[in-house]
């Protein structure tokens, strides 16, 4: 009995505390010359400043049209932003997909160099899809703390098979997209330093149910000289992905099921660092109703990773996003905590300390982004 009451009491104070914590805007539409904000992801510096992007979407809220990349930073753990700074502008196309990581392995680059993955494109991803229309990939840099950036590097060629010119792969890959959020870099073991960005693309003719999609991912081990991509995640339909590290050299990809059919998240599991996908499943423990999801390593142990991951939970809907956690690789999630019970669709996660996550999301049908740091039991 004096056990179960401790519980209890420790549930509820776990509940008094998370209630304690209030989301904050970021971005908001209308506002800053762009009529719609989507698509966030945030990272964390090592001096401990977190930098929220975006795609600043001018005219509307549509996914094609003209696009740029936005960026606020926050030097009090998500509290206050300051002024927003457009990062990448594509004339009156659209530059989107924004995937940041901090590259902490450079020697060249002590205190660490952003790279901020991206894509552009010049037609809508319907007629992307049927050969109408270019995708492409690109990345720019910063040396700075995110205060300066570099000029775009084109990587197309490197990670992308498109058929169309100046490319003419035989692959005639379609429709393309970086991860929606944060990409990741290995910290431990054999493939430290090794930079991957989870992505994904459509290949050939339409198919029924987007079976013509598949996830994938490409990678750098030379800090951005040159690049390489993964084989594709098999299970037809793999959209937006994200990646972690995992203990024992690993890496698990968490992707979107664009058909529908099932209304879980495909899981990827790889042995060498993302080149090869070893074990694909659906997670019954995931559910989701065909929307982005993001998974984060917080702390790397020999016995099983501790993860976080975040989406809209609710199968049929954009509601109930939630945070998990788990201590054991992302073969159970033990912990969830409810961020937002209502309206709420894509979301980065990113750790504001040793028992703190921060969740930068879409809210009130993406009229807003917002932030809050969720205290969490590790």
């Amino acid at each position: 009995m004096i056990k179960k009451l401790f519980l209890l009491l420790a549930l509820c104070c776990s509940q008094r505390a998370f209630a304690q914590q209030s989301a904050v805007p970021v971005f908001e539409a209308g506002k800053d010359g762009h009529k719609s904000y989507r698509i966030p992801a945030v990272i964390r510096l090592p001096d401990g400043d977190l930098l929220a992007f975006c795609e600043g979407r001018v005219n509307n809220a549509g996914d094609f049209g003209d696009i740029n990349i936005v960026m606020k930073r926050s030097a009090d753990g998500g509290k206050t932003w300051a002024p927003q700074q457009t990062i990448v502008d594509y004339n009156h196309l659209q530059a989107g997909n924004p995937a940041p990581v901090v590259d902490l392995t450079d020697p060249a680059w002590p205190r660490g160099r952003i790279f901020l993955f991206y894509n552009t494109g010049n037609n809508h991803e319907s007629e992307v899809k049927k050969g109408n229309g270019l995708r492409e990939v690109w990345y720019k840099t910063s040396t700075d703390d995110g205060n300066t950036w570099s000029d775009p590097v084109n990587i197309t060629a490197q990670t992308h098979r498109p058929r169309q010119q100046p490319y003419n792969f035989p692959e005639d890959w379609r429709s393309y997209a970086n991860t929606p959020g944060h990409a990741m870099q290995f910290a431990k073991g054999r493939y430290k330093g090794r930079i991957f960005v989870a992505a994904n693309h459509s290949a050939g003719d339409l198919q029924p149910q987007f079976s013509d999609y598949r996830a994938h991912g490409f990678y750098t081990d030379d800090h951005g000289k040159t690049f390489r991509l993964s084989e594709d995640v098999r299970t037809p339909g793999g959209n937006e992905a994200t990646a972690a590290e995992l203990s024992g050299n690993r890496l698990m990809m968490n992707i979107r099921n664009q058909k529908g059919d099932v209304r879980e998240r495909i899981v990827a599991v790889s042995g060498n660092g993302g080149v090869h996908w070893d074990t694909t499943y659906f997670d019954p423990r995931l559910p989701d109703p065909v929307c982005e999801g993001s998974i984060l390593t917080l702390r790397h142990r020999k016995k099983g990773n501790i993860l976080a991951f975040c989406n809209a939970a609710d199968p049929r809907r954009r509601e109930k996003l939630t945070l998990r956690i788990s201590k054991d690789d992302g073969s159970t999630w033990a912990q969830s905590y409810l961020v937002e019970a209502g309206s709420a669709a894509y979301s980065d996660i990113v750790p504001l300390g040793r028992r703190s996550v921060g969740v930068l999301y879409e809210k009130d049908n993406y009229a807003k982004i917002m932030f809050i740091p969720i205290h969490v039991k590790l």
